[in-house]
């Protein structure tokens, strides 16, 4: 039977296309705007949006919102910038030369997600749930190498940016559900948008300061891409406000496992899309993320 504790599926698959379009915007917006200014779209104009969501929410609920207790703050704000240095790392990893590599270890955010929500939250980690989150990252680490990619596993740079980066995401998910949970009195989807409207808030802020202090025409450069700007950043808001919808029900491990099907897509769109054929290994990979998944949500 389903009930409003099983919502964090559905939500999670939905965040995860979403992404995968906000992604395949961004990228389109990285040549004229460069990396920083790509990446703060989905902050800048996904803000508004995030806004309009919360207002949408407040109208529909009618819940009353008190001021964030202040346990709300140091969760709120290790969720926005390890998002903030984890999304720095992964740039930086790709222009190493061991960038496969690197990305190997991105993914063992699920494991690190897990960990970091026992030791900090208390969530629960069962064997089976363990099982499960290693048996999909496997799978995309699977999917992720590429022939020869093996050769930069001895070189510890790679390794360090790789691990640093998956468990600044994994404090990211973490500290995000540990603000969402510090809010009472209101329903699941009012805590979990507000949550939103001040992690964007502090994103946004950080960023644009940021590029205004060290690359002013950048941000100009933005405003003058509006239009795609503005699609990129309604996408962005939209899979945020499922990641934080499914926080908001379930431990951030489950989520950031089930969220691994976001490989899934992008492997279908390079299938559908660009008729880009599927290896074997790949399709190794693609066996054990959906075994691991499976379990995962059967557990």
């Amino acid at each position: 039977m389903f009930t409003v504790a099983s919502l964090w599926i559905p939500f999670t698959v939905t965040a995860a296309m979403g992404q995968v379009a906000r992604n395949a915007m961004q990228r389109q917006l990285t040549g004229p705007l460069g990396t920083w200014g790509a990446t703060n779209i989905r902050f800048l104009f996904g803000f508004p949006f995030a806004i309009l969501f919360f207002l949408g929410v407040l109208a529909a609920t009618g819940d009353r919102v008190p001021w964030p207790a202040p346990a709300f703050w140091p969760w709120l704000l290790l969720g926005a910038l390890c998002q903030i240095v984890a999304t720095g790392l992964m740039l930086l990893a790709m222009n190493e030369r061991s960038f496969v590599v690197t990305t190997a270890y991105i993914k063992t955010e699920a494991i690190q997600t897990a960990i970091f929500g026992f030791v900090f939250l208390g969530d629960d980690l069962t064997v089976s749930k363990v099982i499960a989150i290693v048996i999909a990252t496997v799978g995309v680490v699977v999917t992720a190498l590429r022939p020869g990619g093996a050769k930069g596993f001895s070189d510890w740079r790679p390794t360090m940016i790789g691990l640093v980066s998956a468990a600044a995401f994994a404090l990211s998910a973490n500290g995000y559900r540990g603000a969402i949970i510090t809010i009472e009195g209101t329903s699941f989807v009012t805590a979990a948008t507000y949550t939103l409207v001040f992690g964007l808030f502090v994103q946004t802020l950080i960023l644009t300061i940021y590029l205004l202090a060290r690359a002013p025409g950048v941000l100009k450069a933005i405003m003058g891409l509006w239009k795609p700007s503005l699609l990129a950043g309604f996408m962005g808001a939209f899979a945020s406000q499922f990641w934080f919808l499914a926080f908001a029900l379930t431990a951030a491990a489950n989520v950031r496992t089930l969220a691994l099907v976001e490989v899934l897509f992008a492997q279908a769109v390079a299938y559908y899309s660009f008729k880009q054929p599927i290896s074997s290994r790949e399709l190794a990979g693609i066996v054990l993320i959906v075994i691991g998944v499976g379990l995962l949500v059967a557990v």
